[in-house]
């Protein structure tokens, strides 16, 4: 354990998409603006080549990440062990969020699962991959994924979650720029 790098290799892949959770950390430039940190899940991470991830960004009351990467790029993602052997890893990068208008957001969006209420994806250059023991992880068994998200957007349909959207997250909690605009439909 203890091993630091740039790339993800393919032990360390076939790991990383076993783990059913991961944690998204962000923070502004500001001295005094909040910290953010999010739990993700729903099958929303891909790596895309050895030094570059992604993850699907859904409909959500904050949209503090998406401020904070367009503001300064800064991110870390973190899994955790769960189950199995304890590890710990860090992917440190730079974001870039990549919203429907961007050239780049159908052929990201392909990649994943369909999920309703798509917003936008962050997709994280590599700076530094890490692990570390994960000794005082504990233990958790899965249950199965929370279907409450994608039956709430599914509910409210692309024109109510655009709403939704324009109503919550266009600015973060300390007034940074969030969404560009918000759309009703991502997949075509």
């Amino acid at each position: 354990m203890g091993h630091t790098g740039t790339t993800i290799d393919d032990q360390l892949l076939a790991w990383l998409m076993q783990q059913r959770l991961f944690f998204v950390a962000t923070a502004p430039l500001a001295q005094d603006g909040l910290v953010n940190v999010s739990p993700k899940g729903l099958d929303t991470f891909r790596v895309l080549d050895p030094r570059t991830v992604a993850y699907l960004d859904l409909t959500g009351s904050g949209i503090e990440t998406v401020a904070h990467v367009k503001e300064n790029g800064r991110i870390v993602l973190m899994f955790c062990a769960l189950e199995g052997s304890p590890k710990i890893v860090r992917l440190h990068g730079h974001g870039e969020a990549i919203e429907p208008p961007h050239a780049d957001f159908s052929n990201l969006l392909s990649q994943f699962p369909e999920q309703p209420g798509v917003r936008s994806i962050v997709r994280v250059a590599l700076t530094r991959v890490a692990d570390s023991c994960g000794f005082g992880v504990p233990l958790f068994e899965f249950q199965g994924e929370r279907t409450t998200l994608g039956d709430w957007a599914r509910k409210k349909g692309p024109q109510e979650v655009a709403a939704y959207q324009q109503a919550k997250n266009l600015k973060s909690l300390d007034g940074l720029p969030g969404l560009l605009d918000p759309v009703a439909e991502v997949r075509q």
